[in-house]
């Protein structure tokens, strides 16, 4: 946004400006000044003033019209990076759940082997004390009948 000037503007300052000149040159030459030529110098003085600082608003306006759009700009980028974050955090999850699906397949493996092993155990066990239990029937049986032949 720029300042412009109107019709309006450039006829005031036209219609200050021989004035103005005027002024300059009773000051120029030592003349005293009227309490008019010190309004008109006064008015000139404002009216610069006043035209200065539509300049610096609209410097300002501008200013802010750019970092409005800057906004937008950081907002859409945090969007994206957010979105970005988002995603990744849905990958490593799946990735995280998969994980947990197979650790508890793995898990569960894991125990039927425990259970077959345990089972083969048990039934290696069953089977030595029978024949540990048998061997010494036999050994008793053979005991009690060397005893008898003997006597």
């Amino acid at each position: 946004m720029e300042f412009k000037k109107t019709k309006v503007d450039d006829f005031l300052i036209e219609m200050i400006s021989p004035k103005v000149r005027e002024i300059e040159e009773k000051f120029s030459s030592n003349q005293p000044l009227t309490q008019d030529d010190i309004n008109t110098l006064l008015l000139k003085s404002q009216y610069n003033h006043i035209n200065h600082l539509d300049r610096k608003l609209d410097e300002v306006t501008a200013d802010v019209a750019s970092l409005k759009k800057d906004f937008i700009v950081l907002e859409n980028r945090f969007d994206l990076l957010e979105a970005n974050v988002n995603k990744r955090f849905e990958v490593f999850e799946q990735r995280f759940e998969t994980f947990e699906q197979r650790f508890e397949t793995f898990e569960q493996r894991f125990e039927t082997f425990e259970q077959t092993i345990e089972a083969t155990i048990q039934k290696a066990l069953n089977k030595n004390l029978m024949l540990l239990v048998t061997a010494g029937g036999i050994i008793l049986l053979l005991s009690k009948l060397i005893d008898k032949i003997t006597f």
